[in-house]
């Protein structure tokens, strides 16, 4: 038996993800389960395109590392997090089930989360304030072909430059920053969900979909977007005075580097002095209970899989974040 010590998990007041894609291809499970190994949390919230449905009635993929990542979220209820899946557009089907709560996860559409230090935010996945998404299913479906199609044009096109001796080089993120109507896009997508925090009169927005991370502040939002974990395998978190942060491993989409970068939110008149906060209790009772077990039986069977063993201990060298 090893004499060495245990590495001490990171402790963040509250971890959002979204965008992980389980059931495809390019999906980054192992990167995501080694971080979520090595980070506690007393909140953590799924923003959205968790389980990617539509892939999955394409073609059915769903290898062990994905059930891993399942049951290491189902198991951080049983650690005290309060665990918080907000459905987006390829997960669509778990909206029908708001307010539920099943294997210790609670269904939420849009819940508004407290931060440590009094701020008020809005968490989405952020498809409604797609048009594409919301008018044009059909035009949508082949876009999400035309990204598979990227992501595996600039697999093969790495190896290609690895084996000239050059280094990693993003064609998606390329595209994302360079194309005139991509960025155009990405800005009128943020201008529409600053709008809504203003309707909601809150002071930050958490949302996904667009797989594009960033932490700024718009029009006196603070604008948070997690980003993915296909390509630029991004959370963002909250620290335990309030301060938010944004963490991206592999930049640029270079998933083979272990390079992390930590972007901070501005300093900004919104932050308050810390306040204590009673502990949210989860939503969820009654008959609503019982078609949650209802659900979770039929998740439990899908999955019927080899349960994952037992977690070691994320040594010093292994921890993602320090």
């Amino acid at each position: 038996m090893s004499d060495e010590p245990k590495s001490k998990k990171t402790h963040f007041r509250t971890v959002w993800i979204s965008d992980v894609h389980l059931g495809t291809k390019y999906c980054r499970a192992e990167r995501l389960l080694h971080f979520l190994k090595s980070v506690q949390c007393d909140y953590l919230y799924l923003v959205g395109d968790i389980i990617d449905i539509w892939a999955l009635k394409r073609k059915w993929h769903w290898p062990k590392e994905h059930t891993n990542v399942v049951r290491r979220v189902l198991k951080s209820d049983n650690k005290g997090t309060h665990v918080v899946f907000v459905p987006g557009n390829h997960d669509e089907m778990f909206r029908g089930y708001n307010r539920l709560i099943f294997g210790g996860v609670e269904i939420n559409n849009e819940p508004i989360h407290t931060t440590a230090d009094g701020r008020k935010a809005v968490i989405l996945h952020g498809d409604i304030f797609d048009a594409i998404v919301a008018n044009h299913r059909v035009i949508t479906f082949i876009g999400d072909w035309l990204y598979d199609v990227l992501l595996y044009t600039n697999k093969w096109f790495n190896r290609l430059r690895l084996w000239c001796g050059f280094g990693h080089w993003s064609l998606s993120n390329y595209i994302k920053h360079r194309v005139k109507q991509v960025i155009s896009f990405i800005s009128s997508f943020e201008d529409a969900v600053v709008r809504y925090a203003h309707q909601k009169k809150v002071d930050m927005v958490v949302c996904g979909h667009i797989h594009h991370p960033e932490v700024r502040e718009i029009d006196d939002v603070l604008y948070c977007n997690c980003g993915d974990w296909v390509e630029n395998c991004s959370a963002i978190v909250e620290h335990f005075d309030g301060r938010i942060e944004m963490l991206r491993f592999g930049f640029d989409g270079d998933l083979e580097s272990d390079r992390t970068e930590k972007v901070s939110e501005p300093d900004s008149a919104r932050r308050r002095k810390t306040v204590s906060e009673p502990n949210a209790e989860p939503v969820g009772a009654g008959s609503a209970n019982r078609v949650a077990d209802r659900l979770k039986l039929e998740i439990a069977s899908s999955l019927a899989v080899e349960p994952e063993p037992e977690d070691a201990e994320v040594t010093p060298d292994e921890a993602v974040v320090s």
